[in-house]
């Protein structure tokens, strides 16, 4: 189970607070007792998506998204865990409904963005 304390969701709702629906994706988690995966289904469905229900939704959801998170600017910010600039480019530059930009940027700086990269780079060589 991917989960955030609840300090860290009251420093990614400072972090984001200019972003409505990341806000309101950080309510649902907080509402889920921190787990990032449960509220992801939820918000996926309230975004309009029919996502199964397994833990692995989100990871291959994500993954959908790699080719532009793996770019050297986002690793940075998402190392940094400064995760306004990417919630702003995928709600804003790709097809991520905006409810699920902040559990997609929570999951991979979670994992590691070296992990999340680490396929997508050695398919580049």
């Amino acid at each position: 189970m991917l989960s955030l304390s609840f300090d860290e969701i009251a420093q990614l709702k400072s972090q984001l607070a200019d972003y409505p629906d990341a806000v309101s994706a950080l309510q649902e988690i907080e509402d889920c007792d921190g787990d990032v995966e449960d509220a992801a289904l939820s918000l996926a469905l309230r975004a309009g998506l029919e996502p199964d229900t397994n833990e692995a939704w989100l990871s291959g959801f994500a993954k959908r998204y790699r080719h532009i998170l793996c770019q050297q600017g986002f690793r940075q910010d998402i190392q940094a865990n400064r995760l306004v600039g990417i919630v702003n480019h995928l709600t804003q530059d790709t097809s991520c409904p905006s409810l699920l930009a902040a559990p997609v940027s929570i999951y991979v700086y979670k994992q590691g963005i070296d992990q999340f990269c680490h396929s997508f780079d050695n398919s580049r060589v």
